[in-house]
């Protein structure tokens, strides 16, 4: 099957699939999210949609949308932050997430503001939205093609010969839609999904105005190359080696990701590397206003998840990750980001 049937298969499967099946997040899951390592995280981020909310007029009937929101962590920490910085804003929100485990979760944590669980985007009403997407386009499925001397193949999972175990190989015949030019072996990534989404936010957003906040980890020039991997109990493991069992991810290709967004007719801000975009909105102050009341112990930890959100080098997330935005034409400045050409 195409890589694309498999990652699907694997992460959205009703009965078997990775997310229907557990809750990945934190030290007994498989991996962490910035959203766990620090409430500064989602504090930050609840700022973001304030200062957005108010460069949108302010409107009375927000829907605050966020995609994947895990435990909802990142949001219970937003909507902290929100009702300080803009106590007027009763939005109403709508979470994308296709795990009954992780709804559950959700729901526990956020049953204060009573939300509505969405399977897509698609069914979110109308009207003006902020979206928060936190490693969310990561996990979607991806198409990927292998350069041979005939051409692009699709790269598909099947049996060894012996049916022993599951390996890689190439579709029967190459694609002729693809032209690109390069080397034999070459992989290139085709994020159709991810892609998808963006066009469905980009249009609703244009026409219901509102933005998008992506955060995720990637790259902002196109190219070449294979990001595929899997992670289980924090360590990268063969992606298959145990279909449903690990957590399959690639790198988001920010610059498709624009690119579909500007054909719909959306502003794109970013993006943007995350230590710049958080710095940018207070981080800084904030994790001094946090240790100014913390004991000895607490300190240590506030300087060393500043540190993990930050950090440029391998192993922080701070240039890893990535930052961007799209809006409705009419915003031309978002805060923590730059201000676009157009």
């Amino acid at each position: 099957m195409p890589l694309a049937r498999y990652m699907d298969v694997c992460l959205g499967h009703p009965v078997h699939g990775y997310y229907r099946t557990r809750d990945p997040l934190g030290a007994a899951g498989d991996f962490t999210t910035a959203p766990e390592i620090s409430q500064m995280f989602g504090e930050l981020v609840g700022i973001w949609i304030a200062a957005t909310w108010g460069a949108l007029g302010a409107p009375g009937d927000l829907a605050l949308v966020e995609l994947g929101p895990g435990r909802g962590t990142l949001m219970q920490d937003a909507l902290r932050a929100l009702a300080r910085a803009a106590p007027d804003l009763r939005p109403h929100l709508h979470l994308v997430e296709t795990s009954p485990v992780l709804r559950a979760a959700q729901a526990e944590r956020l049953a204060a503001v009573r939300p509505t669980w969405h399977e897509t985007v698609e069914t979110v009403p109308p009207g003006p939205a902020l979206v928060v997407a936190n490693e969310f386009f990561d996990a979607l499925p991806v198409r990927q093609f292998q350069r041979t001397e005939r051409g692009w193949f699709e790269r598909c999972i099947g049996l060894t010969p012996e049916g022993e175990r599951l390996a890689f190989g190439l579709g029967a015949e190459p694609d002729p839609r693809i032209v690109h030019q390069a080397p034999v072996g070459v992989i290139l990534t085709l994020p159709g999904a991810a892609l998808d989404t963006v066009r469905i936010l980009a249009r609703r957003l244009v026409r219901d105005r509102g933005a998008l906040l992506s955060i995720d980890y990637g790259h902002t020039q196109p190219g070449f190359g294979d990001s595929l991997q899997a992670v289980a109990q924090h360590r990268f493991v063969d992606p298959l080696a145990a279909p449903g069992e690990a957590d399959l991810t690639t790198h988001v290709d920010f610059s498709a990701l624009a690119r579909a967004a500007s054909a719909e007719g959306a502003r794109v801000h970013g993006p943007v590397d995350q230590r710049d975009f958080l710095q940018a909105l207070g981080l800084g102050a904030r994790a001094e206003r946090l240790g100014a009341g913390a004991t000895p112990q607490q300190a240590v930890r506030i300087a060393a998840a500043v540190s993990r959100l930050t950090d440029p080098t391998r192993r922080g997330m701070g240039s890893l990750f990535k930052v961007m935005a799209i809006s409705d034409p009419a915003l031309a400045a978002l805060p923590g980001l730059p201000t676009p050409d157009r």
